[in-house]
C-alpha cells in the first residue's frame, strides 16, 4: 500500500508499505476513503514532535473495515467507520473515569514511538487497535468531509468548550483561528456563550468565524484586549481558548480573562513555555490544558454534526490525491488552506 511518511523537517514522502493485517482480537483493518492534514502534523512537519525517519503520518480518517479481530462486536466488515486519533483500553483507571485521553494504555496514530508507535492513516490502510472504543459507524447520509471531523478537530473544539466550564451567556474568546479554533467558536455558540471573540491575523479565517457566528478581532490592526473589555462592561471574557500552542497566546488568554474565569489550552505544546503565574494567581484564573477527549465527546459530537448543530464544511478548503501529500503539506505550512482532506 502507499502511505505517507516523515523524512525530516520539512519534508513527508509517499512510499509503498506492507498491508496493515490484525494483530489482537480487538483490531481491525479500515481501508481509508478519506483522511485530513491537521496542525498537529504542521508540528510534525515542522521538527517541533520528533518522529522516527519513515514513519507512516496522519490521525483523520474515514474509511470501510475489510478485516476485523473475533473480539469484535461494535463493527464489522463492510461498515462505514471513522476513527478518534487515539486508542484506549477501556478498562484502566482513568478510563474507567471517562478520562480516555489519559489512558495509561493510549496510542496515538503518526506519532511515532514517543506516543506508542502506531502508524498513521495517511495511507490506502490502517490497523485500528481496539476497534470498538476507537471506531464508530458514520450516520447515513453523512460526508466522508463531515465525518472526519468527529474523532479530532470537532472533538477537540468541543473538548476545549466542554473542559473549560463554559456556561450560558458567557463571553469568550478563541486565540487562533485554524479548524480547531473554529471548531471552538462554533461549539461555544452551540452551548450558548453570548458573544465569542474570534482572534486571529488572517483575514480569511476571520471572515470564516464570523459566518459561523463569531466577532472577528484582528490580533495586530484590532486591539483583543479593548475588544474582551468592551464585551463584557470591562471585566474580561469569561473563557479564553488557546487554540494556537504558542507562549505569547498563552500570555494574552491570562490578559483576555476576567478574574475568577478559564483559560483552556488545546494548541499543542511540545517544549517548555512560560506563564505570568503572578498574574494568574491574583486574577484566580483556572487554567487547563492537555490532549482533548475525543473519545468520551465523539457520540455527542457526531449527534451535533448529524443534526447541522456543528458544520465542519465551511472548513475544508482542498481536496488532494494522497499522492500529492508532499504538496498538500506545503500547502498547508504556508497557511494557504484551513482544512486539506486525501483520498488514496
Amino acid at each position: 500500500m502507499r502511505a505517507v511518511t516523515f523524512q525530516a523537517a520539512g519534508e513527508v514522502r509517499v512510499e509503498e508499505r506492507p498491508d496493515p493485517e490484525l494483530q489482537a482480537p480487538s483490531d481491525v483493518v479500515v481501508r481509508i476513503e478519506a483522511t485530513g492534514v491537521c496542525g498537529s502534523d504542521l508540528h510534525i512537519y515542522h521538527g517541533r514532535v520528533k518522529i522516527e525517519p519513515g514513519f507512516t503520518i496522519g490521525h483523520e480518517y474515514v474509511g470501510t473495515v475489510v478485516a476485523a479481530g473475533d473480539a469484535v462486536e461494535r463493527v464489522s466488515v463492510g461498515d462505514r467507520v471513522l476513527g478518534c486519533f487515539h486508542t484506549a483500553c477501556g478498562a484502566c483507571f482513568f478510563c474507567r473515569r471517562g478520562d480516555y485521553h489519559r489512558c495509561v494504555q493510549s496510542r496515538t496514530f503518526g506519532h511515532g514511538a514517543t506516543l506508542g508507535s502506531l502508524q498513521g492513516t495517511q495511507a490506502d490502510m490502517a490497523l485500528v487497535p481496539q476497534a470498538d472504543i476507537v471506531l464508530r459507524k458514520v450516520p447515513e447520509g453523512m460526508s466522508s468531509d463531515t465525518a472526519l471531523f468527529a474523532g479530532d478537530v470537532m472533538g477537540t473544539g468541543f473538548h476545549a468548550v466542554h473542559a473549560s466550564g463554559l456556561e450560558p451567556g458567557d463571553v469568550v474568546a478563541v486565540l487562533g483561528l485554524g479548524p480547531v479554533g473554529l471548531c471552538a467558536v462554533q461549539a461555544a455558540r452551540a452551548v450558548g456563550a453570548s458573544r465569542v471573540l474570534a482572534i486571529d491575523s488572517v483575514p480569511e479565517r476571520l471572515a470564516v468565524a464570523q459566518a459561523l457566528g463569531g466577532v472577528p478581532v484582528h490580533l495586530t490592526e484590532d486591539d483583543p484586549r479593548a475588544a474582551a473589555r468592551e464585551a463584557t462592561e470591562g471585566r474580561g471574557v469569561d473563557v479564553c481558548v488557546d487554540a494556537v500552542g504558542h507562549p505569547d497566546a498563552l500570555d494574552m488568554a491570562v490578559r483576555l480573562t476576567r478574574p475568577c474565569g478559564s483559560v483552556q489550552c488545546i494548541g499543542v505544546y511540545a517544549e517548555r513555555a512560560e506563564v505570568h503565574l503572578g498574574l494568574l494567581w491574583l486574577k484566580a484564573i483556572t487554567l487547563r490544558g492537555g490532549q482533548a477527549n475525543v473519545i468520551g465527546h465523539v457520540d455527542r459530537v457526531l449527534a451535533m454534526m448529524a443534526a447541522g448543530v456543528l458544520d465542519p464544511t465551511p472548513l475544508v478548503t482542498h481536496h488532494m490525491a494522497l499522492e500529492d501529500a508532499p504538496e498538500a503539506y506545503a500547502i498547508y505550512d504556508r497557511r494557504e488552506a484551513l482544512k486539506i482532506v486525501l483520498s488514496p
